[in-house]
């Protein structure tokens, strides 16, 4: 399983990385789903229940689990991306980007001063309770990654100007926002939808980055890795934990029918 250390590396070189949102906003579920066998969980704070007071029990919850702990904040936003890091954050997710200085704003966010814009503040859990000192400020992003969200077609077009910015690690598509974007809503297996999912990965790929998708059903996976990606969400836990109720409770009136 991926370790915090370890998993920037492992997404830059192409490896195969399974991971899920938490939208329910309860470190049990977080540490559940840490202890799974995932290799990255993601504190959705867009559009799952968690809110500020949540996030830092929440990242807690997932230590010692073998996942890196992401985070997607709301926008890409110097103050909020760093309190994120500072809660111990391995990484974070900016959804709808869609310009290049958005882009920017993130990789410069994830970097301390002056290669960036992250506030310095060495007793924080991030930076391991000052354990590294001053010394640890300069190398600390290095295992730190950003992820860039595809959700609009102006974010496809730019996806090779996207993918060059540095300190962006991953380009990650949202198949329900680029979908309704495009005027297919959830239709995935438009041919339109194809050509836009392959020129995000084409992007990465030329720049050494990562492309991610969000996978809404198991047998779609091979279909998105054959296009180029490398980087799986497995849902988000309340949906899961969702079919999970569903199917037993099915199973079990069928067995007693």
């Amino acid at each position: 399983m991926a370790t915090p250390a370890d998993f920037r590396r492992r997404m830059l070189a192409g490896e195969m990385l399974h991971g899920t949102f938490l939208s329910m906003g309860s470190p049990v579920a977080a540490e559940l789903a840490a202890r799974s066998g995932l290799d990255w969980v993601l504190v959705d704070l867009e559009h799952g229940a968690a809110g500020e007071s949540d996030l830092m029990p929440m990242l807690q919850a997932t230590a010692g689990g073998g996942a890196a702990a992401l985070v997607r904040v709301e926008r890409a936003d110097r103050l909020r991306i760093g309190r994120a890091l500072d809660m111990g954050a391995h990484g974070i997710m900016v959804p709808q980007v869609q310009a290049v200085d958005e882009a920017r704003l993130l990789g410069a966010a994830l970097r301390y001063q002056p290669s960036g814009v992250r506030g310095i503040m060495t007793f924080a859990r991030g930076m391991d309770w000052g354990s590294g000192g001053h010394a640890a400020v300069a190398t600390r992003h290095e295992t730190l990654v950003g992820i860039a969200q595809v959700e609009t077609m102006a974010a496809v077009e730019a996806a090779d100007a996207l993918a060059a910015v540095e300190g962006v690690d991953c380009l990650f598509v949202g198949p329900a926002d680029l979908t309704h974007a495009m005027g297919i809503p959830g239709r995935i297996e438009e041919p339109a939808f194809e050509a836009a999912i392959r020129r995000v990965a084409d992007a990465a790929r030329a720049a050494g980055k990562a492309a991610g998708i969000m996978l809404w059903k198991p047998e779609d996976a091979a279909r998105f890795a054959q296009a180029g990606y490398t980087v799986f969400s497995l849902s988000n836990e309340g949906a899961l934990l969702n079919g999970a109720i569903r199917g037993f409770l099915d199973g079990t009136r069928r067995a007693l029918a």
